[in-house]
């Protein structure tokens, strides 16, 4: 059977309904992950942020999270800031799996999403204090930090951070 790849003695995995070979290094039902870390300059990225307001929280995040953590920040994609990474599952499709930040944060222009507050059950339980914000399915949206406790934030960062890698579920 000729290859899919060439330079390669076998075929590569093909698409069941379109009989097509996958791209290289990938294999047909399995998601691309889009956000993964890069080697963007995080206060660089952080001092660009407009409006000001949302730039003066996003560095008082960043300090916040760095101190909890003890870590450096990493971008991940073109916008969200990281603290350390764990493995995941999905739930609803075991193949899918990655890595992901334990704790992150992304100052948008509408507002700040903050990743990892309340995927842990201690979290979730905590989240009720933290003041005024809605909730998005996987992250907590804030207007501006002068909205939040930041000693409930700084407790809510320190669960997320606990956190471990999923259990890879038995076949």
């Amino acid at each position: 059977m000729p290859s899919g790849i060439p330079g390669r003695g076998r075929a590569a995995p093909r698409h069941p309904v379109l009989a097509i070979p996958a791209p290289p290094g990938r294999q047909w039902g399995m998601a691309e992950i889009k956000t993964k870390p890069t080697d963007a300059d995080v206060r660089e990225f952080l001092e660009g942020v407009t409006p000001a307001k949302r730039r003066e929280d996003g560095l008082a995040l960043a300090a916040i999270f760095r101190e909890v953590t003890g870590e450096d920040p990493v971008m991940w994609g073109p916008s969200m800031v990281g603290y350390g990474t764990y493995r995941y599952v999905s739930p609803t499709d075991p193949r899918t799996r990655g890595d992901w930040p334990k704790a992150a944060f992304s100052p948008r222009k509408a507002q700040l999403s903050l990743y990892g507050l309340k995927d842990l059950p201690e979290g979730a339980a905590l989240l009720p204090k933290l003041g005024t914000y809605t909730e998005g399915a996987g992250c907590v949206y804030v207007k501006k930090l002068d909205d939040v406790d930041v000693d409930v934030l700084r407790r809510l960062i320190a669960i997320a951070w606990s956190r471990g890698d999923d259990p890879v579920p038995e076949k």
